[in-house]
């Protein structure tokens, strides 16, 4: 995840937890086995960690926010989580599986990723994974950079947090990595908020804080009301914000050749 992000592990339980409700069809997909070594990178606040455990597989969870890791460890103390960089990692065990959720999309080298998720991984090992593919969140992204610059003087390019890559793009870096690519897909899927009016408000507090650095909060909170009207007519609908998610599921397999 972003280095720079400030992650608020209360309000991602209380407010934002459809991320690892929804994250259910990917561990579905991973499709974990008793005894499996899995490593959850970035795992956030365990839930979904958790549910790979139940499976009887046995699970790391890293992620590289102090405070996500904190609070994982208090939900679910006999589990095993780490502080890491996903760009920048290696175990002296090796795993059967790698799995991500929310994730990938954070990191902005995702060939540092890939090569180190091929290099914990045992041959035949899978690496499962979903993340915002391209176009994701893009009404969003538009308007807060639209409120920004035109009434705060801020260009928002150089802060832009993620990395929304197409199915194609992302494949072949698994596939120069040395990876086989056996499951792609790119699919719309607009993601209903809590709290009606307020549910954007929370999803901008939670995952867009790195736009808004620099100003005051009064600041944020008119910049806030600003986006939100810019947008209301398209995400807002029946009392509920959806924001326009788009994303990418992959399933890739560490090959017996040698990586790029």
């Amino acid at each position: 995840m972003s280095a720079n992000q400030q992650w608020q592990p209360d309000l991602y339980d209380a407010k934002l937890d459809f991320v690892s409700e929804l994250g259910h069809g990917v561990v579905d997909l991973l499709n974990p086995q008793p005894g499996e070594n899995v490593l959850d990178l970035g795992c956030g606040t365990g839930d979904l960690t958790y549910k790979i455990a139940q499976t009887g597989a046995t699970v790391v969870g890293m992620d590289l926010s102090v405070q996500m890791i904190e609070n994982a460890t208090k939900k679910y103390p006999d589990l095993h989580f780490i502080a890491g960089n996903a760009e920048k990692f290696e175990f002296a065990q090796s795993f059967d599986a790698v799995f991500s959720n929310a994730a990938l999309h954070w990191m902005k080298h995702p060939q540092d990723v890939i090569r180190c998720v091929w290099n914990v991984l045992k041959t035949g090992g899978r690496f499962v994974a979903e993340f915002g593919g391209r176009g994701n969140v893009e009404t969003v992204i538009k308007a807060i950079s639209h409120v920004l610059e035109k009434d705060y003087g801020i260009h928002t390019a150089l802060r832009n947090p993620w990395f929304f890559p197409s199915l194609a793009q992302y494949s072949l870096l698994l596939e120069q990595q040395g990876f086989r690519v056996v499951y792609a897909v790119h699919f719309d899927r607009p993601t209903g908020m809590k709290d009606g009016d307020d549910g954007l408000k929370h999803w901008l507090s939670g995952f867009a804080g790195e736009f808004f650095e620099g100003l005051l909060e009064k600041e944020i909170r008119d910049a806030t009301e600003k986006i939100k009207e810019e947008i209301r007519d398209e995400l807002f609908s029946d009392g509920v914000w959806y924001v326009d998610y788009k994303r990418l599921r992959v399933v890739a397999i560490r090959t017996p050749q040698s990586g790029a």
